[in-house]
């Protein structure tokens, strides 16, 4: 059972992306800076169903902006994340950094 706010890899890298790309977020722009910080590739269904996720916990919103004619008049979803996203990716670092804390001669 998931606890509620609790975010997966790809959720915290998808709203990182989002935090990092500002009024610039949208899905496209979205893989492309996972692709080119983190050198993942996503689909872009598992983006898309990542995202309707994310918004249904409340952690982002979307909305749709005017068309443009490079897209064929299809509008884009530009993305945003929420306070509760914000939150969540706090918690998720603190975890984080708990569980890593002390182990550094493991890895040297």
């Amino acid at each position: 059972m998931k606890r509620a706010g609790y975010l997966g890899e790809l959720e915290q890298m998808i709203l990182l992306a989002i935090l990092r790309l500002k009024d610039q977020a949208y899905g496209t722009s979205v893989l492309a800076e996972l692709e080119r910080r983190v050198q993942r590739t996503v689909s872009r269904g598992a983006l898309f169903v990542t995202l309707d996720r994310l918004e249904e916990k409340g952690m982002l919103r979307s909305s749709l902006r005017d068309p443009t004619p490079r897209r064929g008049g299809r509008p884009k979803r530009y993305l945003e994340v929420t306070p509760a996203g914000v939150a969540a990716l706090q918690r998720a670092r603190t975890a984080w950094t708990s569980l890593w804390d002390g182990l550094d001669s493991v890895f040297e």
